[in-house]
């Protein structure tokens, strides 16, 4: 079983991680301010940060991310507006975070959930998923049976490419819930 290390300790650091560890994955926590001099532990690093600290935490880390699967939970929004995505159209954070870590295997996952239907394991009377695109079928597949193990659904969601489709999803549930329209226990769930 893979071991995981969650860069950040907010709402959603904690959230990915309970469900992690129901599952019997170890999981270790680094909090933003210690990137860089904090050892990464894990098989799996989770980036729960926001999308304006991630170039930090890939500088501090560097190489020591090569062969490691990083997870990117960002949704890159401009949130003094809430009205727009601050990466080019067509692209996404995780392709952007995939070009500077060219030996590691890039996932995107985690950003069309909220924390609270995360902890709940449910989406009203869904169970809640985890939606996962990128381009390694085994890193894709660990992180999955991790997820699944903690229960909670997860779905491949497709190639690093449709990061940019979870990234649009989860820009328009994080608008949704600013703008008071769902509540941040809700969410898209998904029935199969």
């Amino acid at each position: 079983m893979a071991t995981i290390t969650i860069i950040g300790t907010g709402n959603m650091a904690n959230a990915i991680g309970g469900v992690l560890a129901d599952g019997g994955t170890s999981v270790t926590y680094i909090s933003h301010e210690q990137s860089g001099s904090a050892a990464l532990e894990g098989d799996v690093v989770v980036l729960a940060v926001p999308y304006p600290a991630v170039d930090g935490i890939l500088g501090a880390y560097g190489d020591q991310l090569a062969g490691k699967t990083v997870v990117d939970i960002t949704n890159p929004l401009d949130f003094s507006t809430f009205d727009s995505l601050v990466v080019p159209a067509g692209s996404s954070a995780t392709e952007q975070i995939a070009q500077k870590l060219p030996n590691s295997r890039v996932l995107k996952a985690f950003n069309t959930t909220f924390a609270a239907t995360l902890s709940a394991k449910k989406v009203g009377d869904l169970q809640t998923t985890v939606l996962i695109a990128g381009d390694d079928a085994d890193a894709k597949g660990t992180l999955a049976a991790a997820i699944e193990a903690g229960g909670v659904s997860a779905l491949d969601a497709g190639s690093l490419a449709r990061a940019h489709e979870l990234e649009a999803l989860g820009f328009l549930q994080l608008n949704l819930a600013a703008g008071e329209k769902i509540a941040w226990t809700g969410g898209f769930g998904l029935v199969r």
